[in-house]
Protein backbone atom coordinates (compact mmCIF):
# COMPACT_ATOMS: atom_id res chain seq x y z
CA UNK A 1 0.00 0.00 0.00
CA UNK A 2 1.29 3.38 -1.06
CA UNK A 3 2.08 5.48 1.77
CA UNK A 4 -1.12 8.33 2.04
CA UNK A 5 -3.53 6.17 0.22
CA UNK A 6 -6.63 4.74 2.58
CA UNK A 7 -6.77 0.96 2.38
CA UNK A 8 -9.07 -1.13 0.42
CA UNK A 9 -12.15 -2.42 1.34
CA UNK A 10 -13.03 -5.20 -0.49
CA UNK A 11 -10.98 -7.80 1.42
CA UNK A 12 -12.98 -6.98 4.30
CA UNK A 13 -15.86 -7.70 2.10
CA UNK A 14 -14.79 -11.51 1.24
CA UNK A 15 -14.29 -11.82 4.54
CA UNK A 16 -17.49 -10.66 6.14
CA UNK A 17 -19.74 -12.07 3.67
CA UNK A 18 -19.44 -15.71 4.60
CA UNK A 19 -19.14 -15.41 8.38
CA UNK A 20 -22.29 -13.28 8.01
CA UNK A 21 -23.98 -15.68 5.97
CA UNK A 22 -23.16 -18.80 9.04
CA UNK A 23 -23.60 -16.52 11.80
CA UNK A 24 -27.54 -15.49 10.45
CA UNK A 25 -28.14 -19.26 9.71
CA UNK A 26 -26.98 -20.56 12.75
CA UNK A 27 -28.74 -18.09 14.87
CA UNK A 28 -32.04 -17.94 13.06
CA UNK A 29 -32.07 -21.78 13.22
CA UNK A 30 -30.48 -21.39 17.52
CA UNK A 31 -34.21 -18.73 18.01
CA UNK A 32 -36.20 -21.69 16.08
CA UNK A 33 -35.68 -24.36 18.86
CA UNK A 34 -35.53 -21.91 21.76
CA UNK A 35 -39.41 -20.59 20.88
CA UNK A 36 -38.46 -17.89 18.82
CA UNK A 37 -40.95 -18.19 15.37
CA UNK A 38 -43.42 -15.78 14.02
CA UNK A 39 -45.70 -13.39 16.03
CA UNK A 40 -48.35 -10.78 15.46
CA UNK A 41 -46.93 -7.58 16.90
CA UNK A 42 -49.95 -5.70 16.60
CA UNK A 43 -53.05 -7.92 17.18
CA UNK A 44 -56.25 -6.04 16.85
CA UNK A 45 -54.51 -3.19 15.17
CA UNK A 46 -53.22 -4.79 12.36
CA UNK A 47 -53.71 -8.46 12.31
CA UNK A 48 -52.28 -9.24 8.81
CA UNK A 49 -48.39 -8.04 10.18
CA UNK A 50 -46.56 -11.20 11.12
CA UNK A 51 -42.61 -10.46 12.11
CA UNK A 52 -40.30 -13.75 12.64
CA UNK A 53 -38.79 -13.43 15.65
CA UNK A 54 -35.85 -15.57 14.99
CA UNK A 55 -34.44 -12.37 13.20
CA UNK A 56 -33.64 -10.51 15.94
CA UNK A 57 -30.87 -12.38 17.20
CA UNK A 58 -28.40 -12.11 14.70
CA UNK A 59 -29.67 -8.65 13.83
CA UNK A 60 -29.49 -7.08 17.54
CA UNK A 61 -26.05 -9.23 18.52
CA UNK A 62 -23.64 -9.53 16.21
CA UNK A 63 -23.93 -5.54 15.53
CA UNK A 64 -23.69 -4.40 18.52
CA UNK A 65 -20.71 -6.69 18.56
CA UNK A 66 -19.35 -4.58 15.73
CA UNK A 67 -20.38 -1.57 16.99
CA UNK A 68 -18.72 -2.26 20.33
CA UNK A 69 -15.49 -3.18 18.75
CA UNK A 70 -15.56 0.09 16.74
CA UNK A 71 -15.97 1.85 19.94
CA UNK A 72 -12.72 -0.04 21.36
CA UNK A 73 -10.55 0.48 18.75
CA UNK A 74 -11.25 4.22 17.96
CA UNK A 75 -11.78 5.99 20.42
CA UNK A 76 -9.40 7.62 23.48
CA UNK A 77 -9.15 6.01 26.51
CA UNK A 78 -11.72 6.19 29.01
CA UNK A 79 -15.33 4.56 30.71
CA UNK A 80 -16.25 4.31 26.94
CA UNK A 81 -13.49 2.75 25.36
CA UNK A 82 -12.90 0.13 28.79
CA UNK A 83 -16.69 -0.93 28.74
CA UNK A 84 -16.61 -1.44 24.70
CA UNK A 85 -13.70 -3.67 24.90
CA UNK A 86 -15.31 -5.77 27.67
CA UNK A 87 -18.72 -5.66 25.65
CA UNK A 88 -17.66 -6.59 22.97
CA UNK A 89 -15.45 -9.40 23.93
CA UNK A 90 -18.39 -10.53 25.65
CA UNK A 91 -20.76 -10.58 22.80
CA UNK A 92 -18.62 -12.11 20.86
CA UNK A 93 -17.72 -15.00 22.94
CA UNK A 94 -21.75 -15.06 23.38
CA UNK A 95 -22.17 -15.28 19.97
CA UNK A 96 -19.40 -17.99 19.27
CA UNK A 97 -20.76 -19.94 21.99
CA UNK A 98 -24.50 -19.54 20.32
CA UNK A 99 -23.14 -21.15 17.46
CA UNK A 100 -21.44 -23.72 18.95
CA UNK A 101 -24.61 -24.92 20.86
CA UNK A 102 -26.57 -25.08 17.77
CA UNK A 103 -23.90 -27.31 15.85
CA UNK A 104 -23.70 -29.43 18.86
CA UNK A 105 -27.52 -29.93 19.15
CA UNK A 106 -28.25 -30.29 15.16
CA UNK A 107 -25.97 -32.70 14.93
CA UNK A 108 -27.52 -34.21 17.81
CA UNK A 109 -30.73 -34.12 16.05
CA UNK A 110 -32.00 -32.10 19.03
CA UNK A 111 -35.32 -30.77 18.43
CA UNK A 112 -35.77 -28.74 21.31
CA UNK A 113 -33.38 -26.75 22.99
CA UNK A 114 -32.58 -27.71 26.72
CA UNK A 115 -34.36 -24.77 29.46
CA UNK A 116 -30.74 -23.24 30.73
CA UNK A 117 -30.04 -22.64 26.74
CA UNK A 118 -33.38 -21.39 26.04
CA UNK A 119 -33.03 -18.87 29.27
CA UNK A 120 -29.86 -17.42 28.12
CA UNK A 121 -31.09 -16.55 24.82
CA UNK A 122 -34.00 -15.21 25.31
CA UNK A 123 -32.36 -12.69 27.62
CA UNK A 124 -30.03 -11.67 24.68
CA UNK A 125 -32.28 -9.53 23.13
CA UNK A 126 -32.60 -7.44 26.52
CA UNK A 127 -29.00 -7.43 27.52
CA UNK A 128 -27.96 -6.04 24.38
CA UNK A 129 -30.28 -2.79 24.56
CA UNK A 130 -28.90 -2.60 28.25
CA UNK A 131 -24.96 -2.32 26.96
CA UNK A 132 -26.04 -0.16 23.62
CA UNK A 133 -27.85 2.11 25.81
CA UNK A 134 -24.84 1.96 28.33
CA UNK A 135 -22.21 2.56 25.55
CA UNK A 136 -24.04 5.50 24.22
CA UNK A 137 -24.25 7.49 27.10
CA UNK A 138 -20.25 6.96 27.61
CA UNK A 139 -19.32 8.12 24.81
CA UNK A 140 -21.35 11.24 25.11
CA UNK A 141 -20.10 11.79 28.68
CA UNK A 142 -16.67 13.89 29.44
CA UNK A 143 -13.61 12.66 29.59
CA UNK A 144 -11.38 12.63 32.76
CA UNK A 145 -8.66 15.09 32.08
CA UNK A 146 -10.22 16.40 28.77
CA UNK A 147 -11.33 20.19 29.07
CA UNK A 148 -15.15 20.59 28.26
CA UNK A 149 -15.35 23.11 25.35
CA UNK A 150 -16.84 26.70 26.54
CA UNK A 151 -20.42 26.96 26.54
CA UNK A 152 -21.16 30.00 24.17
CA UNK A 153 -24.85 31.56 23.49
CA UNK A 154 -25.39 32.35 20.08
CA UNK A 155 -29.25 33.45 21.22
CA UNK A 156 -29.66 37.13 19.67
CA UNK A 157 -30.88 38.48 23.08
CA UNK A 158 -28.01 37.37 25.12
CA UNK A 159 -26.84 39.39 27.58
CA UNK A 160 -23.43 39.70 28.43
CA UNK A 161 -22.03 40.94 32.29
CA UNK A 162 -20.01 43.75 31.76
CA UNK A 163 -17.83 45.64 34.62
CA UNK A 164 -19.61 49.45 35.75
CA UNK A 165 -16.70 51.41 35.23
CA UNK A 166 -15.77 54.53 38.39
CA UNK A 167 -14.69 57.64 38.51
CA UNK A 168 -11.31 57.71 39.18
CA UNK A 169 -10.34 59.80 42.53
CA UNK A 170 -14.37 58.27 43.46
CA UNK A 171 -14.10 58.13 47.33
CA UNK A 172 -14.91 54.26 48.13
CA UNK A 173 -15.23 51.33 46.15
CA UNK A 174 -17.56 50.10 43.48
CA UNK A 175 -17.80 46.73 45.61
CA UNK A 176 -18.88 48.37 48.55
CA UNK A 177 -21.61 50.09 47.41
CA UNK A 178 -24.66 47.89 46.59
CA UNK A 179 -26.01 48.18 42.78
CA UNK A 180 -29.29 47.35 43.67
CA UNK A 181 -29.82 50.69 46.30
CA UNK A 182 -32.85 52.30 45.26
CA UNK A 183 -32.33 55.77 43.97
CA UNK A 184 -34.66 58.40 45.00
CA UNK A 185 -35.77 60.83 42.49
CA UNK A 186 -33.94 64.26 43.09
CA UNK A 187 -37.85 66.40 43.07
CA UNK A 188 -38.72 64.75 46.46
CA UNK A 189 -34.84 64.21 48.02
CA UNK A 190 -33.77 68.21 47.38
CA UNK A 191 -36.12 69.41 49.61
CA UNK A 192 -35.76 67.33 52.44
CA UNK A 193 -31.82 67.47 52.48
CA UNK A 194 -32.33 71.24 52.45
CA UNK A 195 -35.20 71.66 55.37
CA UNK A 196 -33.01 69.15 57.61
CA UNK A 197 -29.57 70.84 56.42
CA UNK A 198 -31.66 74.40 57.19
CA UNK A 199 -32.87 72.83 60.87
CA UNK A 200 -29.23 72.07 61.66
CA UNK A 201 -27.64 75.60 60.87
CA UNK A 202 -30.58 76.87 63.28
CA UNK A 203 -30.19 74.99 65.51
CA UNK A 204 -25.76 75.35 65.42
CA UNK A 205 -26.52 79.18 65.65
CA UNK A 206 -29.01 79.21 68.75
CA UNK A 207 -26.35 76.49 70.59
CA UNK A 208 -23.50 79.30 69.78
CA UNK A 209 -25.42 82.57 70.42
CA UNK A 210 -28.33 82.09 72.75
CA UNK A 211 -28.75 85.44 73.48
CA UNK A 212 -29.62 86.32 69.84
CA UNK A 213 -33.33 86.80 68.65
CA UNK A 214 -34.91 85.18 66.04
CA UNK A 215 -34.71 87.77 63.69
CA UNK A 216 -31.41 87.44 64.01
CA UNK A 217 -31.20 83.69 63.69
CA UNK A 218 -33.38 83.87 60.29
CA UNK A 219 -30.97 86.48 58.77
CA UNK A 220 -28.00 84.28 59.70
CA UNK A 221 -29.53 80.85 58.68
CA UNK A 222 -31.05 82.78 55.20
CA UNK A 223 -34.73 81.47 55.97
CA UNK A 224 -37.59 83.30 57.87
CA UNK A 225 -38.34 84.12 61.59
CA UNK A 226 -41.82 81.21 60.98
CA UNK A 227 -39.03 78.90 60.10
CA UNK A 228 -36.62 79.54 62.89
CA UNK A 229 -39.34 79.33 65.40
CA UNK A 230 -40.37 75.89 64.08
CA UNK A 231 -37.15 74.61 64.09
CA UNK A 232 -36.91 75.84 67.87
CA UNK A 233 -39.88 74.49 68.92
CA UNK A 234 -38.90 70.56 67.87
CA UNK A 235 -41.24 70.81 64.27
CA UNK A 236 -41.65 67.87 62.21
CA UNK A 237 -38.43 67.66 60.86
CA UNK A 238 -35.68 65.59 63.36
CA UNK A 239 -31.94 67.06 63.51
CA UNK A 240 -29.69 64.69 62.68
CA UNK A 241 -26.50 63.98 64.01
CA UNK A 242 -23.63 66.21 62.45
CA UNK A 243 -20.90 63.96 63.62
CA UNK A 244 -22.83 60.68 62.26
CA UNK A 245 -23.78 62.55 58.74
CA UNK A 246 -20.04 63.81 58.28
CA UNK A 247 -18.65 60.37 58.78
CA UNK A 248 -21.10 58.89 56.42
CA UNK A 249 -21.40 61.31 53.67
CA UNK A 250 -18.60 64.15 54.50
CA UNK A 251 -18.47 65.66 51.31
CA UNK A 252 -22.76 66.63 51.73
CA UNK A 253 -21.81 68.24 55.03
CA UNK A 254 -19.17 70.40 53.63
CA UNK A 255 -21.44 71.48 50.74
CA UNK A 256 -23.76 72.12 53.27
CA UNK A 257 -21.99 73.95 55.63
CA UNK A 258 -20.60 75.99 52.51
CA UNK A 259 -23.66 76.99 50.87
CA UNK A 260 -25.70 77.59 54.64
CA UNK A 261 -22.37 80.00 55.47
CA UNK A 262 -23.47 82.68 53.00
CA UNK A 263 -24.31 85.63 54.75
CA UNK A 264 -28.32 86.53 53.64
CA UNK A 265 -29.76 89.82 54.67
CA UNK A 266 -32.70 90.03 56.66
CA UNK A 267 -35.85 91.17 54.42
CA UNK A 268 -36.24 94.95 53.67
CA UNK A 269 -32.63 95.15 55.45
CA UNK A 270 -31.66 97.38 52.59
CA UNK A 271 -34.52 99.69 52.21
CA UNK A 272 -34.23 100.65 55.38
CA UNK A 273 -30.35 101.59 55.27
CA UNK A 274 -31.44 103.76 51.87
CA UNK A 275 -34.14 105.40 53.62
CA UNK A 276 -31.99 106.47 56.85
CA UNK A 277 -29.34 107.72 54.49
Amino acid sequence: MRPGRAPRRWPLVLLAAPAGVAIWAGWVALGGLCGFGKVQPLPGIWDGLIVDTRITLPVGMEAYAAFALRVWLASPDGPARRFARASSIGALVLGASGQVAYHLMAAAGITAAPWPVVAVVATLPVAVLGMGAALAHLQTAPVAGVPSPPVTSSAPGALEARPVPTAAGSRGSSSSRPSSAPRMSSTTARPDRRAASGGVRVRELAAEHPKWTQAELAAAAGCSVRTVRRHLSGGTIPVPDRTAAAAVAPDVVEAVDDITAVPVPAPGAGVFEEVAA
